[in-house]
């Protein structure tokens, strides 16, 4: 069974009220959708660094993000996580303010995930996944595919 590492994005948009913006709206349908039809399909898992990022913000609203991925495998952390995330945020040139997006990735390349989940298409989308596919296999790393909930719908609506 493949794996995918269940990014903050993908609880934050399934739990969150329903918007009135057409893009999140679709986001948060593509979400529930994949949630209730093709989750079971894969081995999921979060890391302490989603968890974290869940607990943040309104309490109402965080335990609706924690309730939603309680149950799901918790990948340990490591001293090589933490490393790794600091070349890749040097490497992509992100923004101390969005470092925990190196922090996810390096989860994911570090316990070999088949599949990164998320809908942060701005810092771990497809010309990050370029740059770090070619890092990564210069130093003989993992490297996870970059999706969103859209991508796995998208397959089951080709089959």
């Amino acid at each position: 069974m493949k794996s995918i590492y269940i990014e903050t994005t993908i609880p934050s948009f399934a739990t969150a009220r329903h918007s009135r913006d057409l893009i999140i709206a679709g986001h948060q349908a593509a979400t529930m959708q994949f949630w209730e039809k093709e989750r079971h399909k894969y081995t999921l898992y979060v890391s302490q660094y989603v968890i974290d990022e869940c607990a943040d913000g309104d309490q109402e609203a965080a335990q609706r993000r924690l309730d939603f991925i309680k149950g799901i495998t918790l990948i340990p952390d490591s001293d090589s996580i933490e490393e790794l995330s600091i070349i890749y945020q040097n490497l992509l040139d992100i923004p101390e303010r969005a470092k925990l997006d190196c922090c996810h990735l390096a989860v994911c390349v570090e316990a070999k995930m088949d599949y990164l989940l998320t809908w942060n298409c701005k810092h771990l989308g497809i010309q990050t996944f370029a740059k770090i596919k070619e890092y990564n296999t210069s130093k003989n790393l993992w490297t996870p595919l970059f999706v969103t909930p859209d991508d796995f719908l998208e397959v089951e609506e080709i089959e």
